[in-house]
């Protein structure tokens, strides 16, 4: 019994630390001189993503999955953003 409890901490302790080292830190990789408010925006998602870091260790990480797909979309939110910035660009030309 206690082996299998072991196993189940040591298990979800590697999960969590492998989620959190593949979770990164959204770029910010817009012009800022071209796309002020775009950048600014990613700018943002970027404090946020960092806010959320810092409510789950303070919280142990344990928040049910919610705060690491906060993250995630935040990520994806800061990938579209770059898409949009290189949309406008091909428009200018």
């Amino acid at each position: 019994m206690n082996k299998n409890r072991i196993f189940a901490f040591v298990l979800s302790l590697a999960l969590c630390c492998g989620g959190i080292a593949l979770a990164q830190r959204p770029e910010r990789d817009i012009n800022p001189n071209r796309y002020p408010n775009l950048a600014a925006a990613q700018q943002l998602m970027t404090q946020a993503w960092g806010r959320i870091s810092d409510a789950q260790r303070a919280n142990e990480f344990d928040m049910n999955g919610h705060a690491q797909k906060a993250k995630d979309l935040l990520d994806a939110a800061s990938r579209e953003l770059k898409l949009a910035a290189d949309d406008a660009n091909h428009h200018r030309h």
